[in-house]
């Protein structure tokens, strides 16, 4: 018997699921991933850094059955309970609860995330071991990932790939840390969330990494890169905006600085991709129209490493939380803004898929098609 065609992937595509860095804006993600899950768009490959490279440990770490439970059991560990309901009060008392929470976040820590290292001489700017540099210790993240994420089950063979980015201290390279290329840890996870000097640089066989969203916050390239030269399907999800007002306070200067710090650079990763596609191509085209007596084995071997005409769906999932012009929202873990997160990416993936831009018909020489999401029809609710 036949295997079922999929409706919303009838061509077979590979699925893949790109996750950047930004803290408890991480939320959208596993809203986004909420509803990709309902509708079989389980990836094959989920691509990380820093907070999507949590999120993405946890998925690929657990059978399809308990992946959206254990991702809520860690989103439900590090939320911090609200003391009114914000969905009950208006906008300016939303406001001052998260400025508090935030300010709970930086003197507490997140219980099963990070707490402050008190009483370290590193504050003091003193020296410190390596693994001590930091305000805050991740020592509770790694039992965390111990507990949700089942390494056995993530690093057997046939099971969903995992790749999450992080920085070499000393020289200042990226790291790609992929399982289908050596068995992953905790380790490696809390090296791709180590966010200096907040969180501590972790050693991996005597390397010392740091966060790899101070390299490239969003792990597109890793994707672009891949020599696999399939057609694939690539849901990216951007936490921060590359585009926005002109800001005129304090508030509005600092979150400004840091979406351009943190934002996608995917525009010009694509750019690239498409004119290195458009080269091979043409490579191909003009090795067609040569003469037999001028072709050989080794220059074909040579242009079919070089990949075939394939091409790759780009849906961009853009969070778009305002958030009040908080630079500290992505340290914001009120329970509240979290499920608000959580929400909104479920329904911005929704709208994804039903628009499903991907199943539109493409020429064979079409290297990179980019999806944006479709205008809203009704209005979105205020954000917690």
């Amino acid at each position: 018997m036949s295997e079922k065609i999929h409706p919303l992937n009838p061509a077979g595509l590979r699925v893949v699921l790109v996750l950047q860095g930004g803290g408890a804006l991480g939320a959208y993600q596993a809203g986004v991933y909420h509803a990709l899950h309902e509708h079989d768009l389980v990836p094959d490959w989920i691509v990380g850094t820093s907070i999507g490279a949590i999120n993405a440990a946890i998925l690929a770490g657990n059978p399809k059955q308990s992946r959206l439970l254990k991702l809520k059991a860690f989103w439900q560990r590090i939320a911090h309970d609200d003391p009114v309901d914000m969905a009950r009060i208006p906008d300016q008392q939303r406001r001052a609860n998260i400025w508090l929470q935030s300010w709970d976040t930086i003197v507490r820590g997140v219980p099963g995330f990070f707490k402050p290292r008190l009483l370290s001489l590193f504050g003091m700017g003193m020296a410190v071991a390596p693994e001590q540099a930091s305000f805050y210790d991740t020592s509770e993240l790694g039992e965390t990932i111990e507990e949700l994420v089942d390494f056995d089950y993530l690093n057997a063979p046939g099971g969903m790939r995992l790749t999450v980015n992080a920085l070499r201290v000393k020289c200042g390279t990226l790291k790609c840390f992929d399982s289908k290329e050596g068995a992953l840890g905790a380790d490696h996870i809390r090296a791709s969330g180590a966010l200096p000097p907040g969180f501590p640089a972790v050693r991996i066989d005597g390397e010392l990494f740091w966060d790899g969203g101070l390299y490239s916050n969003t792990p597109l390239e890793t994707v672009l890169d891949d020599p696999s030269h399939v057609d694939t399907l690539c849901f990216m999800v951007d936490l921060w905006s590359a585009e926005g007002d002109e800001p005129t306070t304090l508030d509005e200067v600092q979150t400004r600085a840091k979406d351009v710090t943190f934002a996608s650079r995917s525009k010009r990763h694509i750019e690239d991709y498409v004119a290195t596609h458009n080269m091979r191509h043409r490579l191909r085209q003009l090795y067609a129209a040569l003469p037999d007596s001028a072709k050989s084995a080794q220059s074909a071997r040579e242009l079919a490493e070089l990949g075939s005409g394939t091409t790759l769906h780009i849906v961009r999932l853009p969070y778009a939380g305002r958030d009040w012009h908080m630079a500290a929202k992505d340290i914001n873990f009120s329970r509240g803004s979290i499920e608000w997160r959580w929400d909104q990416g479920y329904q911005d993936a929704m709208r994804a898929i039903k628009a499903a831009g991907w199943l539109s018909f493409v020429t064979e020489d079409t290297p990179l098609v980019v999806h944006e999401l479709p205008p809203h029809q009704v209005a979105a609710p205020a954000p917690a």
